[in-house]
């Protein structure tokens, strides 16, 4: 900038008569010309400009920080739920399993108790009983019971009927254990 005026002139140092200056006083500091205060150097409007630009930034900035931190605390929210209904989920799985498998035990202990009626009579009585009984049932019933008592059984049967029921057993075994 342009060097400023001193509004007192009686401040500035005068030469003397013999022409050696006169220690000079101290200078006083710079200030904005008197007059009209809207005068403002374009280097301040510029650092005022500036200072009101990164204000309007950081209020944005700070904003945006909001915004994020409000949606970790929704992504927090969503995952504990979410955890929660995979953690009841997997315990109602888990009761099914048991109950399925009670089910089952329960299944099987019917079977096994046929079995046991069957293996205790006399195989012509079971085959006369077997000969008319449908198939799913006579295979669920001779799969479990012992070689040693379905032997006899088979024997007294119709010979078309063991040939069919033998079939079958071949069947249901090579698909797997008896269930």
């Amino acid at each position: 900038p342009g060097a400023s005026k001193d509004p007192h002139p009686a401040a500035a140092p005068r030469p003397e008569a013999g022409g050696a200056a006169a220690t000079p006083s101290r200078p006083e500091p710079a200030s904005a010309p008197a007059g009209d205060s809207c005068d403002i150097p374009p280097t301040a409007a510029a650092e005022r400009a500036l200072l009101e630009s990164l204000r309007a930034r950081r209020l944005e900035i700070d904003r945006r920080e909001q915004a994020v931190v409000e949606r970790e605390l929704l992504q927090a929210a969503a995952e504990r739920r979410l955890t929660e209904r995979v953690e009841g989920l997997a315990a109602l799985q888990a009761r099914l399993e048991a109950v399925d498998q009670a089910r089952g035990e329960r299944e099987e202990a019917g079977w096994r108790q046929m079995v046991k009626l069957y293996e205790g009579m006399r195989p012509r009585d079971a085959a006369a009983i077997f000969d008319d009984l449908e198939m799913p049932v006579l295979v669920q019933i001779l799969g479990r019971m012992g070689e040693r008592k379905a032997a006899p059984v088979l024997g007294a049967m119709r010979p078309d009927r063991a040939r069919l029921l033998t079939a079958e057993l071949a069947r249901h075994r090579a698909a797997g254990p008896v269930n």
